[in-house]
């Protein structure tokens, strides 16, 4: 079993590492266990799988001994609208009118968490998944008339390494503490147009994939404050990353690419042991990270790409608010749904740049089911859609009123997966 467990883990590790792709909210996944995912991201509060620690390190404590796999075929429709021909006159940036969809439609990415029980007061698990999404593939580039190549875009991924320790601190309250390995893979490519604005222009395009390593932890407690009702919180400290040398000259502060901090904090409510509501309130720090919260201008006019005030993203933090309900029918069915809701953090004056990372999602909308299979294991499954959002501004680098550039977004998710407790 120990050997069969070892290669699993390397499997995914590969699988997590050549196919991931996400962009749900920002960048950031709304859930990563099937369990939160048929919730809408929901479910600090509400202990259920090994892969919980990646929202709650103390929910590890009450989900028994137990393997969590699962396998999410995932499809981003990600498009750009230009629209207004380019003035030609000097020094503006025109884009050609129309509207491009980006390929690379579909992907399938992998998780997997395992826990394990001491005794009645300690555990250890170990929960791998992953964020990505700043992810675009247009196979006609928006930049081509300043010299772009096909084909434009750019493809983040990231993987969390996270082996965690709870502790009961009595029947009904826990803590849990989890240090997070991350592997970071980043590559861009058709962005020749910008080279006159890069402090490195030979590291700031087409260079394949450049990786990076870093570190983090996260903190988290679980417990019935009143009968019935579940109180969960954690925090999530900005993980440092080593820097993306390759892309030193379009990253701010020479390829820094850190992943921001986070807390979420929410409540489960189980009015009777059948039936449980959850709801959460996520906050993702986009702005503690340059490279990723620097607005375009007026930063690309006053400093280079790659420099400590290079143009960036522009992205605001973001906060996201979960809703679940989760109805146990019979010992051997529980059905799940749930919607969130959180404020898109690419502001109108940011489409440009945007075009490359077009995460504008704002709502999800999800189902699922659980079929459990005699008192050992368990099929899970969910359905998420991300309803379509758009966001529309001006073209920046061009005369005021002659473009407009609009980005949207829409997703589905299909997630499977088994569940064995020993």
């Amino acid at each position: 079993m120990k050997k069969q467990f070892i290669i699993t883990v390397f499997v995914v590790l590969f699988l997590s590492i050549t196919g991931l792709a996400y962009a749900t909210n920002g960048y950031f996944s709304n859930g990563y266990s099937i369990e939160s995912k048929a919730l809408a991201g929901a479910g600090v509060a509400l202990p259920q799988s090994s892969l919980d620690a990646s929202i709650n390190p103390a929910s590890m404590a009450f989900v028994g001994k137990r393997i969590d796999f699962g396998l999410t075929l995932f499809n981003p429709n990600r498009e750009f609208t230009v629209t207004g021909n380019p003035s030609g006159a000097p020094g503006t940036f025109g884009l050609a009118p129309g509207t491009v969809q980006s390929d690379s439609e579909w992907f399938l990415i992998p998780s997997l968490g395992a826990n394990w029980v001491f005794d009645e007061y300690n555990s250890v698990g170990i929960s791998i998944y992953g964020n990505g999404g700043m992810n675009s593939d247009y196979s006609t580039s928006p930049f081509g008339v300043f010299g772009g190549s096909s084909p434009t875009g750019v493809d983040l991924m990231q993987l969390f390494i996270a082996p965690t320790y709870a502790r009961k601190l009595n029947p009904k309250h826990a803590v849990g503490i989890t240090p997070i390995l991350a592997y970071q893979s980043f590559e861009a490519t058709g962005l020749e147009a910008f080279a006159g604005f890069s402090s490195s222009p030979q590291n700031l395009t087409n260079n394949d994939h450049e990786s990076a390593f870093g570190y983090g932890v996260r903190i988290g407690y679980l417990g019935e404050i009143l009968p019935n009702l579940n109180l969960g919180a954690s925090y999530q400290t900005k993980i440092y990353m080593s820097e993306l040398d390759k892309y030193k000259g379009l990253f701010a502060e020479k390829g820094d690419f850190d992943i921001p901090s986070n807390w979420t904090v929410g409540l489960a409510y189980k009015p009777t042991p059948e039936l449980a509501f959850a709801l959460d309130v996520q906050q993702i720090y986009y702005s503690e990270v340059d490279s990723i919260s620097n607005p375009l201008l007026p930063n690309l006019m006053q400093a280079q790409l790659g420099s400590d005030r290079g143009a960036g993203f522009g992205w605001d933090d973001m906060t996201v608010v979960k809703f679940g309900a989760q109805w146990q029918s019979s010992k051997d069915w529980i059905w799940r749904a749930g919607y969130s809701f959180g404020n898109q953090p690419i502001g109108s004056s940011e489409v440009l740049f945007n075009i490359l990372a077009p995460g504008v999602i704002e709502q999800h909308a999800s189902i699922g089911v659980t079929r459990n299979i005699g008192t050992n294991s368990a099929i899970n499954f969910a359905l998420v859609h991300a309803l379509a959002k758009d966001v529309t501004g001006p073209n920046p680098l061009e005369a005021p009123g002659q473009q407009t550039i609009k980005l949207e977004m829409n997703q589905w998710e299909v997630s499977l997966g088994y569940t064995w407790k020993f």
